[in-house]
């Protein structure tokens, strides 16, 4: 029951939601970057949601399966397809011993999430699968996938009959809210920080009202955007303090960095603003030389986005249970 990597793709490494209860001993949380793909690409193959999925970054991996399983592809669209056949996103699909999957052209988004039905065989490393790739730990031996690398499946499906499950798979109808879609928005929804009295009433207008572009330095430590520069109302040096995903710092040169799932435990540069965890998952998807805008919203109506989202997960969870029954 194994999957053999024939191309690796140009970055593909396992991550689940994250190695959380460890920052204090300096151990990142790391964990998918688009948490809302991820967690959905689970759900459509019958998964508990923090299972670890592979995370495809642009250029996909080519993958022979040497032995039967249902998949599904959430996030970004980079035009998968089974044996030089397209497939969709956002449905769960039988794949056969002997078939290939491949990835095309990217048409949209920058991270597609690739879960099997029971996930793969990984060794838990402070209770995560997550690979942390500057630490060479968690996920498939602590780095991203090679040539010729051997993924064993959890899940034995060569007793079920394939056909019958595929027809019953296709025939289940799944709706998805728009806010667990891949919906782009005019602006990044972001809460001010309490540092953001630091900066100058100017430098907190451009952040909400200037246009930043997303340097190619960016990666999943942290976003570099480039755009008008910051400015701080003095030269003040701050303690470090507790990072967290969307945190908005702002170094010396005063172009911001929006830190990101593989983001250090602790950081010394003063936060003008924290992105709306409900948006994480578009920021994730920005291509390195795309632009983009940040638009300000209170705590609680970022608390109320969360709620909603999360609502929908619920709702989604609880409509794909004649799924889940299908391979129990």
């Amino acid at each position: 029951m194994s999957i053999r990597v024939i191309k690796p793709g140009m970055l593909s490494s396992f991550q689940d939601l994250g190695r959380t209860g460890h920052q204090h001993l300096g151990v990142p949380v790391a964990g998918a970057m688009d948490s809302r793909a991820h967690r959905l690409a689970n759900l459509l193959v019958g998964n508990e949601e923090n299972e670890a999925t592979l995370e495809i970054t642009l250029s996909g991996p080519t993958l022979r399966f040497d032995a039967p399983a249902c998949i599904a592809i959430c996030g970004a669209q980079l035009n998968p397809m089974l044996n030089k056949e397209p497939l969709p996103n956002n449905r769960p699909i039988i794949v056969r011993a002997g078939d290939i999957l491949a990835f095309g052209a990217r048409a949209s988004g920058l991270r597609a999430y690739l879960a099997w039905h029971g996930g793969i065989v990984l060794p838990a490393v402070m209770s995560s699968r997550s690979t942390y790739l500057p630490g060479g730990f968690g996920g498939y031996q602590g780095r991203a996938l090679r040539k010729d690398d051997i993924l064993s499946l959890a899940a034995n499906l060569a007793d079920t009959d394939l056909d019958a499950l595929a027809h019953k798979l296709w025939q289940l109808k799944v709706y998805l809210p728009a806010i667990l879609g891949l919906n782009p928005r005019p602006a990044i929804r972001a809460v001010l920080s309490a540092d953001a009295p630091l900066f100058t009433p100017d430098s907190v207008q451009a952040f909400f009202t200037s246009e930043y572009r997303i340097s190619p330095q960016s990666q999943r430590m942290g976003y570099r955007l480039s755009g008008r520069p910051l400015k701080q109302r003095s030269d003040q040096q701050l303690l470090s303090a507790a990072t967290s995903f969307g945190s908005v710092q702002v170094p010396a040169d005063g172009n911001p960095i929006v830190l990101m799932a593989d983001r250090q435990t602790t950081g010394g540069y003063a936060k003008i603003a924290h992105v709306a965890t409900v948006d994480l998952p578009l920021l994730a998807q920005g291509m390195p030389g795309e632009t983009l805008r940040f638009m300000e919203i209170k705590l609680d109506q970022a608390r109320e986005l969360d709620g909603r989202l999360e609502e929908a997960f619920a709702s989604l969870r609880l409509s794909l249970a004649p799924l889940r029954e299908l391979f129990y």
